[in-house]
This record gives structure tokens, C-alpha cells and sequence, in this order.
């Protein structure tokens, strides 16, 4: 099984020489519920340094610090921007461009779920409907075609639901940002 299956021991060797051992277990730990929920680890290394400096850091920074190659911090950062999970900002002085970590979590929690989960049911949906209407011009008996209509309602209630837990989504952070801050 994938995710948060171990943990690393204070007498473990430091696996990223440029973190603080807190910032290493922090990020290390954050990176596995992200790899559980089916992510790469490495975004949630990243989106966690980024949330716990509260500054900005340029690729480079992130590089050194997380012991990644340049392709991988591009690629990392790229889906991270994507997912609204970072932003890009300019540093005065500075020619690169540098990384932010987004911190209102449901922000986050809602464009992950409308552009992963929600795209995900819909397709399937999609594809449910045009295997009825093949299935109808095709010779599926009628208990065949009765099963395709039941998976498309129930794809239908799905993409309803999920639609419905976007629209009111309403979790109470008060003491997280609380203990956050």
C-alpha cells in the first residue's frame, strides 16, 4: 500500500541535507497522505516547504532544498500552479520566478475535487452513455440494456453529489487557522 506506511526515526539519516529535521518530517509527512490520496509525494514535499517558509522560493531554492532535479521541480511546480496549490510571484531583485504556497484549504480542496474527481465521474458518465446508445443500436438483449441505464443514473447521482458537496461546501477551519497561524 501506498501513503503514510512509516515513519522516520529521529536516528534515521537526514534524507534532504538542507532541511531542518522538523522541516524534514513535516514535509516527508505531508508528501504521504498527498502520494495516498494518489498524488506524487514530491508535490506534497513541495506545496509543505512552501506553506511552513511562507516566502517565496524560486526553483533553484527548491532544488537545493528538497534534493530535486530541475526537470522535477519544473514538472512538480507546473501541476502545483495548475491545481491552484501555488502560485508564481516576482521577488524584487530577483529575474526568476518564485513559488508561494496557497493556504485557504478549501480553495484548494474544491478546484482538486471539480477538476479530478468531478472530470473523472463525468467521463465515465459520458462513456456510460455512449455504451447505451451503442449497446441500443446494436443487439444487447433488454436486461443488458437495462443494467447500462441503472449504471448511467447512478453515474448521473454521482456527478449530482459531487456537484452538490462543490456548491455548499461549508467545513468550519476557525480553529485550524487558529493553530495554523
Amino acid at each position: 500500500m501506498t501513503g503514510y506506511t512509516y515513519r522516520i526515526s529521529p536516528e534515521d539519516d537526514k534524507e534532504f541535507p538542507a532541511l531542518e529535521r522538523w522541516e524534514e518530517l513535516a514535509v516527508n509527512a505531508v508528501g504521504h497522505v498527498i502520494e495516498f490520496w494518489g498524488f506524487k509525494r514530491n508535490h506534497g514535499r513541495t506545496w509543505c516547504l512552501l506553506y511552513l517558509r511562507d516566502e517565496p522560493m524560486s526553483s533553484s531554492d527548491l532544488q537545493e532544498q528538497l534534493d530535486l532535479s530541475k526537470g522535477a521541480v519544473s514538472m512538480i511546480t507546473r501541476d502545483l500552479e495548475q491545481w491552484g496549490v501555488t502560485h508564481r510571484v516576482r521577488v524584487q531583485g530577483s529575474n526568476a520566478w518564485h513559488f508561494v504556497a496557497e493556504v485557504d484549504f478549501l480553495k484548494m480542496l474544491r478546484r482538486v475535487i471539480r477538476e479530478r474527481e468531478l472530470e473523472m465521474v463525468e467521463r465515465v458518465r459520458d462513456d456510460l452513455k455512449d455504451a447505451l446508445q451503442y449497446a441500443r443500436e446494436g443487439d444487447a438483449d433488454e436486461n443488458t440494456l437495462k443494467r447500462l441505464r441503472g449504471m448511467v443514473r447512478l453515474a448521473d447521482m454521482i456527478a449530482d453529489a459531487v456537484n452538490f458537496f462543490l456548491k455548499t461546501l461549508r467545513l468550519d477551519f476557525t480553529e485550524a487557522d487558529e493553530v495554523l497561524d
